[in-house]
């Protein structure tokens, strides 16, 4: 069962060494995450599992690489370990012994976190949610998250709209900012119904990647009995960031 979650952005940003001049401007945002994770930890799960956006879908096991070479930084991570410089990227390996999938870049930010916080209570898994994935089989995916042991943990990433600003990824949308709004009402009181009720199609013109790993924690949660509490909205860059903990 689901005992506790931790919904955070992903932005590569969030990191500071990708930031470089911007830091400052997301530690705020960062301060939040630490909070949220400090509220799974706490919790004392058995399993804790990341969910983010990102290909492919299958599940990463702990241990698995991440980096953000692609953003010009010499930072290597690893689901689960410590953060490492400048040092060369190792895949996984599954058991057929080819190489594994590293992990996609919102998993990567998750591995930062955890990482950051020296997270060592519980078995990590991450899991890739297609932002494309429907509803139906976000619930679904939830439950079986939540059915995996006694005691669930889940660390649940994904933005809001990139349409908040003429500056943003996505240019301006009047449609953005209520949007985000009701993501940021939903997950801060753990509103199951609301976070079912996400339009997808609306998410997908907005840019929220979050949408889909949103659900899956609505999925999750049936039945669990949490409550939740906002830790941090806001809109850097044009785009929507929540920080959530749900106990």
């Amino acid at each position: 069962m689901l005992v506790a979650a931790a919904v955070c952005p992903c932005p590569p940003l969030l990191v500071p060494q990708v930031a470089a001049g911007a830091a400052a401007e997301l530690d705020v945002a960062r301060t939040a995450c630490t909070d949220a994770l400090g509220v799974l930890a706490a919790a004392r799960p058995d399993l804790l599992v990341v969910v983010g956006p990102g290909e492919p879908a299958g599940p990463y096991p702990q241990g698995t690489p991440g980096s953000f070479r692609g953003f010009g930084v010499d930072l290597d991570v690893t689901l689960g370990t410590d953060v490492t410089l400048g040092t060369d990227v190792t895949l996984g390996t599954e058991a057929a012994g080819e190489p594994g999938p590293a992990l996609p870049t919102s998993l990567a930010v998750a591995a930062w976190l955890l990482a950051r916080t020296d997270w060592a209570d519980a078995p990590i898994e991450g899991l890739g949610v297609p932002e494309s994935l429907e509803r139906a089989r976000c619930l679904a995916t939830g439950r079986e998250i939540g059915a995996r042991a006694a005691r669930v943990a889940l660390l649940v990433m994904g933005d809001a709209s990139a349409c908040r600003t003429v500056k943003a990824p996505g240019y301006l949308d009047e449609r953005a900012a209520p949007f985000d709004a009701g993501v940021g009402r939903a997950l801060g009181s753990a509103d199951l119904a609301a976070l079912r009720a996400l339009d997808a199609g609306l998410a997908r013109e907005l840019k929220a990647a979050g949408r889909a790993s949103w659900q899956v924690l609505a999925g999750a949660a049936e039945g669990a009995g949490l409550a939740g509490r906002l830790l941090y909205e806001g809109a850097p860059y044009g785009v929507g960031y929540v920080v959530a903990s749900w106990s």
